[in-house]
């Protein structure tokens, strides 16, 4: 519980932070979410055992520079008593499981060098740190990265796809609070 105050307060500490500096544009993100706990170092490792269970995700985003932005998101999922993981190799869990996660994400928007003139499309890389909870509570250095494609012209409205590895930082001490992707389908709306 006291990993949960101290990540919270730093949260919030980081985005007023940033939004003294230079008030630009914010962003809510709402969608579904998919974990993939194989124990495969390819991301795309068999989907069809990736979870699923009340996969909803939001996030908030704080673009303080042109190319430069920050994000704090919430995921909820879980794993129920037949899903697949690494910990458990071909075998099945005790129980069922839920997932939460909190995720601070710093992002940089590359697309406009690679393709400067669609502006209806954009690429992003992100590093951040996460805390998760499965059976136990773990902190997590993420990376990762995806595509976002605005809908209208205003670039107010659009949907975005992502992936994120999660590297758990006392993975060697858990049982089922270790490394993970975990890929996300959100809309998002300018604010």
């Amino acid at each position: 519980m006291k990993k949960l105050i101290l990540l919270g307060l730093l949260v919030s500490f980081s985005l007023s932070s940033f939004a003294q500096r230079n008030a630009k544009d914010w962003y809510l993100s709402v969608g579904v979410n998919a974990i993939n706990t194989l124990g495969s170092q390819n991301p795309f490792y068999n989907p069809s055992d990736w979870s699923y269970q009340t996969p909803i995700s939001a996030a908030v985003e704080f673009n303080w520079a042109k190319n430069f932005a920050i994000e704090q998101s919430i995921t909820f999922n879980g794993f129920t008593d037949k899903s697949q993981v690494d910990v458990v190799p071909f075998g099945e869990l005790e129980k069922d499981y839920n997932y939460l996660s909190f995720d601070t994400h710093v992002k940089y928007y590359f697309g406009r060098h690679i393709f400067p003139n669609a502006e209806w499309l954009n690429f992003y890389a992100n590093a951040g740190v996460g805390f998760f909870h499965i059976d136990e509570t773990n902190i997590s250095a993420n990376i990762g990265g995806g595509a976002l494609v605005w809908l209208n012209s205003s670039r107010s409205f659009g949907l975005r796809g992502q992936i994120i590895s999660k590297f758990a930082l006392d993975h060697s001490e858990s049982y089922i609070d270790n490394n993970h992707y975990q890929y996300h389908l959100q809309v998002i709306f300018k604010l």
